[in-house]
């Protein structure tokens, strides 16, 4: 069960001028479950994307990449979306190219459309060759039901490990003009960005310039989707792509306007509620945690104290048992890398907790209010460095005996 975080309702997920969605049951890896999902977009529309820098990256992003790069020089538009679950096609070589190009070729032909219009995503086990047969087999379903509101059937459609599903929308104005856009992300393991580990599409029917909306997505992924860890393995498939229709009134063309500033904060904060969504329903989660480092001489230097204590075993599994040992917190400050770090300077809070002070501990720090926080379902970690005024927030979930087991029967 995810942590504070319920079911998406299907009637509230907004559809987005410009977008058809559909699905299919194409037995991938188990029968009757939606595992294949096709996003039909708009001539009009614009998309772009960050990927994961694992080097071993799947055939389905190397593919992504290039004909995203494609469509910017040849004119001709992102077309559809493809993706598939319960396979990554990663770790397969020269094989995995040609079957997530096969996919490709496949429903571009259905769409009439070139293959080089087709953006293929796969997650799931890796070092197994791609059923591409069945990918392609599961097309005509998927084509047939393409509909506007179909969100939540595609929010099921990209689930791996993940408990439920996880979408959300808004509309807001900007500048008079309207704009609405709708979101769903998928993951719960293997969660730890450089962007990206986990798969993300976010639809808006604004008209939105390819080079402004090249630097949106990677603003809204740095302030989002690259601050969540789970357990700190950067995925070699995943993706956050972003997509405006341009179906709507709204037009922008440059990050001078105005309304670029609106409408960045606007996907920012819906990708960091998609993002906040995987680390609630991180595998066998019961705590969240929000790990704020403040007062750091850059902002690299906070994420990388915020990353060290969010990524520490000893900590998680302190969160998981409710056990105030909170010096584990203060080692993995001490590790992670700021080697000109006066601790002595250093404060920790837990929500409200004063637990250590000026780098060591508070004289009027008493454990039971250390284990009081503690058995809360949500968590702020505070960490006051002395050094500047910069900062960075990441966000957790703690180690429980559950995600040992889920990953150790991954494949079954």
């Amino acid at each position: 069960m995810a942590v504070n975080s319920p079911l998406p309702i299907a009637s509230e997920l907004k559809p987005v001028a410009g977008v058809e969605i559909g699905f299919a049951e194409a037995g991938i890896k188990k029968p009757n479950r939606k595992d294949v999902l096709v996003m039909k977009l708009a001539p009009t529309a614009t998309v772009a994307g960050v990927f994961t820098l694992n080097r071993f990256c799947a055939a389905p992003v190397q593919i992504a990449k290039a004909h995203l790069a494609a469509a910017q020089t040849s004119g001709k538009p992102i077309a559809a979306l493809l993706v598939n679950t319960g396979n990554a096609n990663a770790g397969t070589g020269e094989l995995g190219l040609s079957l997530a190009n096969e996919t490709c070729v496949a429903l571009a032909a259905q769409l009439g459309v070139d293959a080089a219009q087709i953006l293929p995503f796969s997650t799931g086990v890796i070092l197994e060759p791609l059923p591409a047969a069945k990918v392609i087999a599961g097309l005509p379903q998927a084509i047939a039901g393409l509909k506007a509101d179909n969100w939540y059937n595609a929010a099921e459609a990209i689930m791996t490990t993940d408990t439920q599903p996880k979408a959300g929308s808004r509309t807001v104005t900007i500048g008079g003009h309207s704009v609405t856009m709708t979101g769903i992300s998928k993951g719960a393991g293997m969660i730890k960005p450089n962007m990206a580990t986990m798969l993300g599409y976010l639809a808006l029917d604004a008209k939105v310039a390819q080079p402004v909306l090249d630097q949106l997505v990677k603003h809204a992924a740095n302030q989002s989707f690259n601050c969540i860890t789970i357990d700190g393995d950067t995925s070699t498939n995943d993706s956050f792509m972003l997509i405006a229709t341009g179906a709507g009134s709204l037009e922008i063309t440059s990050v001078d306007q105005p309304e670029y500033a609106a409408l960045r904060d606007a996907v920012t904060e819906l990708s960091l509620f998609l993002a906040q969504a995987i680390v609630r329903d991180g595998e066998g989660a019961t705590k969240f945690m929000s790990i704020i480092v403040e007062e750091g001489s850059s902002v690299e230097e906070c994420r990388k104290i915020a990353y060290s204590i969010g990524h520490s075993p000893l900590v998680k599994t302190a969160f998981f048992a409710s056990d105030p040992n909170l010096g584990r917190i203060l080692a993995a400050i001490g590790y992670a890398g700021v080697d000109d770090l006066d601790v002595s300077k250093l404060n920790l809070y837990l929500d409200d907790v004063w637990v250590a002070k000026n780098g060591g501990r508070n004289p009027d720090y008493k454990e039971e209010d250390g284990q009081r926080v503690m058995q809360q379902s949500e968590i702020t970690v505070r960490v006051k460095l002395a050094r500047g005024a910069a900062s960075a927030t990441v966000y957790t979930c703690d180690l429980s005996h559950d995600y040992v087991s889920i990953n150790a029967d991954y494949r079954s």
